[in-house]
């Protein structure tokens, strides 16, 4: 353990592991470099926020220019990054209002009081929203309650009331649990940090009916699924629905803290007063959204997102091929996942660390792949050797070489 991760445990809460053991100062592009000079293959993406790599020079140029111009005004006056980002993503989304926070978990807290808020006018106080088992929406306690793990949600009971959890991919379950109290339904179009659950084809189509028939909003939270991860800008684009909340986040800042919620008109029904946000339409956040999203648009990122999403998951799949351990490939774009028969991913990722490549191994058996949305062939090809050379050495009968502790091998 060196000097800042002594600090960093002697002054922090523990509230996450620091599980990959490294200490970073440094990134660019797809790559980053700890305090030691190492350099690794960055396939977390700050859980998918860089989606256009590290340090990209039109993020960091707008972040420069707008630094030296305003950083900070309250929601009192008007600033110009925040209506320049919110006509450009409106006008590519044909949503109708928007609101900005800092935070995913912010955007999904104010979909929701929207939604009550809807519920009051036109659903006689109908208050509760339907999610679904192993989601995640965030850490407040409401979007605890909302995210479908037990696991989150047994330290802070009793949970604020007004959310049904049931099974992810199935109409019925919604059906079944719908009421006269129901106002909307949230989900994500792809479950990211649930495990990279993709759900069947015609299930949102169905939702959807399923909404429109009793009067119910659809919330979807893109936070992860959205600005091109899945190889489109958003995830709902694909789908054949359209929602009437979006949720947006990670991505959208290209590596500073911003998030939005996207509404059709019919929910848009906040009033003055109804909702608030110190920062938001914070102006350095805005000229970074702005930058990146415009970038996004004219260079074709989703695009890239998707041709190297396929080509990524046929390498996944020839390893799939090869140890007979990996059970599935699954995701869209660049959220993907494999998993294994065994619980290795912790030792898989501590394995690829010492290799030089950083990934997410988020549940005992499965690891998720975030790179960034500009990653290229070159460079999944070598993530992908990594990777192999790691497997043959976790199931190799002697299990020789392997990293332990500290980086010491065995």
């Amino acid at each position: 353990m060196n000097h800042w991760q002594e600090l960093d445990r002697k002054f922090f809460m523990n509230t996450g592991h620091r599980r990959l053991g490294v200490t970073l100062v440094r990134g660019e592009g797809a790559r980053v470099w700890d305090d030691q000079g190492r350099e690794y293959l960055d396939f977390i993406a700050g859980w998918g926020v860089n989606a256009l790599g590290h340090c990209h020079p039109v993020v960091v140029s707008a972040i420069r220019e707008q630094a030296g111009k305003l950083t900070q005004v309250s929601m009192d006056v008007y600033n110009v990054p925040q209506v320049e980002l919110a006509r450009l993503l409106l006008e590519t989304t044909g949503f109708d209002k928007i609101f900005f926070a800092s935070t995913g978990t912010e955007a999904n807290e104010g979909a929701v009081k929207l939604a009550r808020k809807y519920g009051k006018l036109h659903r006689n106080g109908a208050y509760e929203v339907i999610s679904t088992l192993n989601s995640f929406h965030g850490r407040t306690l409401a979007m605890v309650a909302a995210t479908g793990k037990p696991v989150y949600q047994a330290p802070y009971t009793p949970l604020p009331a007004g959310f049904l959890n049931v099974p992810y991919n199935s109409l019925e379950a919604i059906q079944q649990a719908t009421t006269d109290k129901t106002v909307a339904v949230l989900l994500e179009p792809i479950q990211g940090e649930g495990g990279v659950n993709v759900p069947d084809d015609d299930y949102f189509k169905k939702v959807r009916a399923w909404c429109n028939e009793n009067g119910l909003l659809l919330i979807l939270d893109e936070v992860q699924t959205g600005m091109g991860r899945t190889g489109t800008l958003f995830a709902y684009q694909r789908l054949g629905v359209v929602p009437d909340i979006l949720t947006v986040g990670k991505g959208l800042g290209g590596g500073v803290p911003i998030s939005a919620i996207l509404v059709k008109e019919k929910a848009a029904v906040f009033g003055p007063g109804d909702h608030g946000h110190t920062f938001a339409g914070n102006p350095l956040m805005c000229a970074a959204g702005y930058a990146t999203l415009r970038y996004m648009l004219d260079s074709d990122v989703p695009g890239n997102a998707r041709r190297m999403g396929q080509y990524f998951t046929e390498q996944l799949k020839d390893l799939r091929k090869k140890y007979s351990f990996i059970t599935d490939i699954r995701g869209r774009g660049l959220l993907l996942a494999i998993e294994f028969n065994k619980d290795w991913s912790a030792e898989i990722a501590k394995e690829c660390v010492a290799e030089g490549l950083l990934l997410n191994n988020m549940k005992p058996n499965a690891i998720r792949f975030m790179p960034p949305l500009i990653i290229t062939i070159k460079e999944i090809d070598e993530a992908v050797g990594i990777l192999d050379r790691v497997l043959a050495r976790v199931s190799s009968p002697d299990r020789s070489g392997l990293v332990i502790g500290e980086g010491v091998k065995v």
